[in-house]
């Protein structure tokens, strides 16, 4: 068994110390978005969750986008920003829409299936991108798990044209096909990875809030 001498304890960086990181100030805005809207989809205050869903991407891909564009970043800021990600992302992705569907459901067992499924497609999914990582250096096999909270916000938009109970079905069903799809074959492009793209999400975060906040009125 080996351990750390005191040099190399001393060399290490602080934990606390990459919280300084923008980009991961980021990630970590981004989750704070994601604990609101977990925590008003509990209240049943389904539209603030949407809020807070959408605009826990789009802190997601400005982490991306300003790492990227950041200079001196270390080899141990990029592995650190990228493990944090991922850890956010299976609550931000995978936690806060299932629990949203169980809340819609008005916590029957039987959504208790389709919120298994759906974490566990998650899970599934990083951790296969965590091991390899993407498809011809482009390409993600499998949904990215960001379009899970892109989809259902948009999903969300129609739950006036139908009853609860009709509505809840139609998120079950839409719950275990982004899970599907999360851990089919299909080959995505990175999204996230294209400034053009960030900022159509951008106008998207905006619009989504402007409308869902307007039904919160």
């Amino acid at each position: 068994m080996t351990t750390d001498t005191p040099e190399a304890q001393k060399s290490q960086p602080t934990i606390l110390s990459y919280v300084k990181d923008i980009p991961n100030l980021c990630s970590l805005t981004g989750l704070a978005c994601t604990i609101l809207a977990i925590y008003f989809s509990i209240l049943g205050v389904y539209y603030a969750a949407m809020i807070g869903m959408i605009w826990a991407v789009a802190f997601d891909w400005a982490d991306g986008l300003i790492a990227r564009r950041m200079k001196g970043r270390t080899g141990n800021d990029r592995a650190f920003g990228g493990q944090l990600d991922v850890l956010i992302d299976i609550v931000s992705y995978g936690v806060a829409p299932a629990i949203l569907l169980l809340s819609y459901g008005k916590f029957e067992p039987v959504f208790l299936l389709a919120t298994f499924l759906m974490l566990a497609a998650s899970a599934i999914r990083l951790s296969y991108f965590s091991v390899f990582g993407l498809a011809g250096g482009s390409k993600y096999t499998g949904l990215a798990l960001d379009n899970n909270n892109i989809i259902l916000v948009f999903i969300f938009l129609f739950e006036g044209a139908f009853s609860q109970g009709a509505f809840s079905i139609i998120l079950y069903i839409s719950g275990l096909g982004l899970a599907a799809l999360n851990v089919s074959q299909i080959k995505t492009a990175k999204l996230s990875g294209n400034p053009i793209n960030v900022y159509i999400l951008a106008i998207y975060t905006l619009g989504i809030t402007g409308i869902y906040g307007w039904k919160l009125l």
